[in-house]
């Protein structure tokens, strides 16, 4: 009877701030998220410098 696990109100709002915390970091990493499409692939570094001569 008395088995059943009880939440606090404390957990409960821990919990919950915990998720809210996460969705704003998922939401923040999503705007800052740049498309391969947009990314400039890397010149090798002795190609870069026999341009620089």
């Amino acid at each position: 009877m008395g088995s059943e696990k009880r939440v606090s109100q404390g957990e409960q709002v821990e919990a919950a701030e915990r998720e809210a915390a996460r969705r704003r970091l998922l939401i923040q990493a999503e705007a800052e998220r740049v498309p391969v499409e947009e990314t400039t692939r890397a010149v090798p570094d002795r190609r870069w410098r026999r341009e620089q001569r």
